[in-house]
C-alpha cells in the first residue's frame, strides 16, 4: 500500500536522470583515456606525430604510388624530400640570423635603453626600483605561463634524451605506416566484434580522408601566411624577414596559438629596430595576412577540409591546450576533425549506402585505387 502512495516520478526527470549517468560515464571513461594518454605521453605524442606527418606526406606519397613506383622508392623519396626541405629552412633561419644577429642585438639594446629613459622623463615620471621592480614581476608571470604552456599534462619530454627517443620514434612510426599500414590496420580492425568492423573501416576511411584534407590544407594556409608576413616585413625593412616568414610557416601549424605568437615577433622586431611607426605598419600586415586567412583561407579551405565550425577550432584548440599545453593544441583540431566525421558516419549508417564503404583511399592501401581496379578488372 505504501508503494501505491508514492507518487510517480515524473516523465521529464526521469529523462534528465537517464541522460545524466550515461553523460557520467561518459565523462568518466574520457577521464580514464586522457589519463592514460599523460602516463604515456612518452608513446602517444611520437605516435601522432608520426601520423600526422604521414597524412602530410600522404598526397605526395599516394602520388608517387600511381605512377608505378615501387613502394620502397616512394617511402624514401617522401621522407628524404621531407628531412631536406626542413633541413633546408632550418640552414636558411641560421645563415640569416648569423649575419644580422649582431645588428639586431645591438639595435634592441638600445631602443630598450631609449624607451627606459622615455618612461623615466616622460610623463609617467617612473625611478629605476619601480621599473626594475616591474621587470622582474613581468619576468616572472612569463616565466609561469611558459612553464604551463611547455609543461603541460602533455609535453613532449622533460630532457634532450626524451626528444631524441621520440624523434627517432616518431621517423619509425612514420616508415612503418607508409611502408606496412594495411597490416598494422588489418590487425586493428580485428580487436573490433565482426559485426562493427564494417562500419568502423568505412568510418576510420572517411575520418583519414579529413586528417589527409586538414594537412594539406594547414600546408596551403601557413605557405600563405609565411608568403604575406613575410614579404611584408622584407617591404618595410624589418630584420630577419626571412627567418620571421620560417617562423610564421611553422607556427601556423597551431591553430590561433601560432598567429599570435609569431605576429608579435614580427611586431617587437619592427619596433624596436625600425621603430613605432614601422611596427604600427608591420601589424597592420600580421592583421591583414591573418583577416584574409580567418575570413577567407578558413572558412573556404579549412571549413571544408575538416568540417569543424570555428567556433568548434577555438574551443578545441583552447581546451588542448589547457589539457596538453603545445602538443595539445597541435593535435586538437585533427582529432576533433576525425572524431567528428567517425561518429557523424558511424550514426548516419553512411557505409550501408552505394558507393559509401570506400570513401577513398585510405593509408593502408597497398596498390593505388586505379592500379588495383584495373587489376581486377582484367582478371573478371
Amino acid at each position: 500500500m505504501t508503494s501505491d502512495l508514492t507518487p510517480p516520478v515524473p516523465r521529464g526527470l526521469r529523462i534528465a536522470a537517464a541522460y545524466a549517468w550515461r553523460v557520467i560515464v561518459i565523462a568518466a571513461a574520457a577521464a580514464i583515456v586522457i589519463w592514460l594518454v599523460i602516463q604515456l605521453k612518452l608513446i602517444v605524442i611520437p605516435l601522432l606525430v608520426g601520423i600526422l606527418v604521414t597524412a602530410l606526406l600522404w598526397p605526395a606519397f599516394a602520388w608517387l604510388l600511381r605512377h608505378r613506383l615501387p613502394r620502397w622508392i616512394a617511402i624514401i623519396v617522401a621522407v628524404l624530400g621531407t628531412l631536406a626541405a626542413v633541413s633546408g629552412l632550418i640552414w636558411l633561419v641560421v645563415w640569416q640570423v648569423s649575419l644580422q644577429w649582431q645588428s639586431v642585438r645591438d639595435r634592441t639594446i638600445e631602443a630598450l635603453g631609449e624607451f627606459r629613459q622615455y618612461l623615466i622623463d616622460g610623463p609617467l615620471h617612473l625611478t629605476s626600483a619601480q621599473i626594475d621592480q616591474a621587470l622582474v614581476q613581468a619576468w616572472v608571470v612569463i616565466q609561469e605561463q611558459a612553464q604551463l604552456l611547455l609543461s603541460g599534462a602533455l609535453a613532449v619530454g622533460s630532457t634532450v634524451g626524451q626528444v631524441a627517443v621520440g624523434a627517432l620514434l616518431t621517423l619509425f612510426i612514420l616508415l612503418c605506416t607508409l611502408a606496412d599500414g594495411g597490416g598494422i590496420w588489418k590487425w586493428t580492425l580485428r580487436l573490433f566484434p565482426r559485426a562493427a568492423r564494417r562500419p568502423v573501416d568505412a568510418a576510420a576511411r572517411a575520418g583519414w580522408i579529413t586528417v589527409v584534407n586538414f594537412a594539406r590544407t594547414q600546408l596551403l594556409v601557413a605557405s600563405i601566411d609565411a608568403v604575406g608576413i613575410g614579404l611584408g616585413a622584407a617591404l618595410l625593412g624589418v630584420p630577419l624577414a626571412i627567418p620571421v616568414a620560417v617562423l610564421v610557416f611553422l607556427g601556423a601549424f597551431i591553430p590561433i596559438v601560432g598567429a599570435v605568437v609569431t605576429g608579435a615577433v614580427a611586431v617587437f622586431l619592427a619596433l624596436v629596430y625600425n621603430g613605432p611607426l614601422i611596427a604600427v605598419l608591420m601589424l597592420a600586415v600580421v592583421l591583414g595576412v591573418q583577416q584574409i586567412e580567418g575570413h577567407i583561407l578558413q572558412p573556404l579551405l579549412m571549413g571544408a577540409a575538416v568540417k569543424v565550425h570555428p567556433l568548434g577550432v577555438v574551443l578545441v584548440v583552447a581546451g588542448g591546450a589547457l589539457v596538453g599545453g603545445i602538443p595539445g593544441a597541435l593535435f586538437a583540431v585533427p582529432l576533433a576533425a576525425f572524431v567528428n566525421v567517425f561518429v557523424v558516419y558511424i550514426g548516419s549508417r553512411a557505409w550501408e549506402r552505394p558507393h559509401s564503404a570506400m570513401p577513398g583511399e585510405f593509408i593502408w592501401s597497398t596498390v593505388p585505387r586505379t592500379r588495383r581496379t584495373r587489376s581486377m578488372g582484367t582478371k573478371g
